[in-house]
C-alpha cells in the first residue's frame, strides 16, 4: 500500500519514528482491533487506537451512556445521555478518522456470538466491567490463539495483562485468578465501590499501548 498526502500528513508524527516508520504504519493500518467495552477503559483506548491509524475497530457495547458515566468516560458528553454507547462512539471515531473502519456492536458478548465477532479481528481488548464477559474473553482468545489484551480498574487501582496466546507455554487470566469471585458474577465494581475518573485514561492508554507493541 502507498500513503497518500492525508495520511503522510495525519501519520507524520508516528511515520518520523525509527522505530515505527512507514513500514510500522502500514501494519498499524493493516491491524484489526475489537475493544469489549465503551465504558471508562474502552473510551480512551477507541480514542487512540482511532488516531494511531488502526485500521479496523470493533466496538461492542449493550448499554446507553449515563450521567454518571461522564466523569470518566471521556467519548461521551451531555448530549448522549440515553443513547447507545457502541454507536455514539463509533459515529465519533469515525469524526476523528474517517479513513479507517469502525464497526459498532450494540449487544453483549456471549459464548454463542462470541466467535462470529471476534474471528475478523486480530486483537481483543478487554475493557469490561464484569468476570463473566471476563473469563468468556480469556477462554475464547486462549482456544483460538489470539492476542488478548485485558484491564480493568477500582477504586484506585487498575491493572493490565498482555497475552499473546500464538506463543507457547504462555499463561492466561485463570492463572492469575483461577475463578470467578463469588461477589464478581456481574457486579460492576465502579457502581458499588467507586473509580477515580482518571485511573481510566491511563489504564486505558496503557492498553492501547500494548496494543501498539504487539502489532508492530
Amino acid at each position: 500500500m502507498k500513503f497518500n498526502k492525508k495520511q503522510i500528513e495525519r501519520y507524520s508524527r508516528q511515520i518520523i519514528l525509527k522505530k515505527i516508520g512507514p513500514i510500522g504504519q502500514k501494519k498499524l493500518l493493516k491491524s484489526s482491533v475489537l475493544i469489549v467495552g465503551a465504558g471508562g477503559l474502552g473510551s480512551p483506548i477507541a480514542i487512540y487506537l482511532a488516531g494511531l491509524g488502526i485500521g479496523k475497530i470493533g466496538i461492542i457495547d449493550n448499554d446507553n451512556v449515563e450521567i454518571s458515566n461522564l466523569g470518566r468516560q471521556i467519548i461521551f458528553n451531555m448530549n448522549d445521555i440515553n443513547k447507545k454507547k457502541s454507536i455514539i462512539a463509533a459515529n465519533k471515531l469515525k469524526k476523528i478518522n474517517p479513513d479507517i473502519i469502525i464497526k459498532p456492536f450494540y449487544k453483549t458478548l456471549t459464548k454463542a456470538n462470541i466467535n462470529k465477532i471476534s474471528k475478523n479481528f486480530d486483537l481483543i481488548i478487554d475493557g469490561s466491567d464484569n468476570f463473566k464477559t471476563r473469563f468468556l474473553i480469556n477462554d475464547y482468545c486462549l482456544e483460538k490463539k489470539k492476542i488478548l489484551i485485558s484491564g480493568a480498574i477500582s477504586k484506585f487501582d487498575g491493572h493490565v495483562y498482555t497475552f499473546n496466546f500464538s506463543k507457547k507455554n504462555s499463561p492466561c487470566l485463570r492463572c492469575f485468578i483461577p475463578n470467578i469471585p463469588e461477589d464478581g458474577l456481574d457486579v460492576d465494581n465502579c457502581e458499588y465501590e467507586g473509580v477515580l475518573g482518571t485511573l481510566g485514561g491511563i489504564i486505558g492508554s496503557i492498553q492501547a499501548n500494548e496494543v501498539i507493541k504487539e502489532i508492530l
